[in-house]
């Protein structure tokens, strides 16, 4: 198996609870007791997964998933022993892709790890084969040559639309805030102004959506941000 993993949790024995069994699983585990650290080792190496703690010392865990997703499209699985709609659903929409409520066993533990690792790399061995071309229903989008059909009809986009429709597409689990869609597309410092993406979401929609006002595919999670269920 060989997956190097990145856990990053201030509890000293869990902390050494789940290393010891994803180390016994065939995982090869860093650990990190902090934030900082959790964001310090990130830099220096890389990881196949990232688990980290929600309440933290330094640096919480959803600046940690902030921080790791400015740069980095790598799976993140969260701990937590907050167990609210609100506190899930603030973790996800910052870019994490599955959950964990403390206390935990450790066999649920193992298996939410390697459900997070294979459909990581399911998706990623699936993207590879078909050289981004994609088709859901009555929309085919191929990435490589930049063309969208609907109804074997071609779409046009401009090339700020393809980059949103391509983030969505090849992170079709994931919740993307606002703000991270602006930072990812446009390259540049999110300062609050909604109008830009909100017109984009919307024309986008209304170009590959057969009802924009009940969108299919781009789906609005209020008050968190967007995201792919195609």
């Amino acid at each position: 198996m060989n997956n190097k993993i990145l856990l990053i949790e201030d509890d000293v024995s869990i902390n050494e609870m789940v290393s010891s069994t994803l180390t016994k699983e065939g995982f090869i585990v860093t650990t990190t007791f902090d934030g900082e650290e959790g964001i310090d080792a990130f830099s220096t190496d890389s990881f196949d997964l990232v688990i980290v703690d929600m309440m933290m010392p330094k640096i919480d865990g959803i600046e940690v998933i902030k921080n790791i997703r400015e740069r980095s499209s790598v799976p993140i699985l969260i701990m937590s022993a907050k167990d609210s709609d609100v506190d899930k659903a603030l973790g996800l929409g910052f870019g994490a892709d599955d959950y964990i409520s403390k206390p935990f066993s450790l066999i649920e533990m193992s298996a939410r790890v390697k459900a997070v690792i294979r459909r990581a790399t399911k998706y990623s061995i699936s993207e590879t084969k078909i050289e981004h071309l994609f088709s859901f229903d009555q929309l085919l989008i191929d990435f490589t040559n930049f063309k969208v059909t609907k109804n074997n009809k071609e779409i046009k986009l401009t090339s700020k639309e393809m980059d949103i429709l391509k983030l969505f597409v090849t992170n079709r689990s994931r919740v993307f805030t606002k703000a991270q869609i602006y930072n990812l597309i446009w390259n540049d410092e999110y300062f609050g102004d909604e109008n830009v993406i909100n017109v984009h979401i919307r024309r986008l929609r209304e170009k590959i959506e057969e009802d924009p006002s009940n969108p299919k595919y781009i789906k609005t999670l209020w008050g968190i941000g967007y995201k792919w269920e195609g």
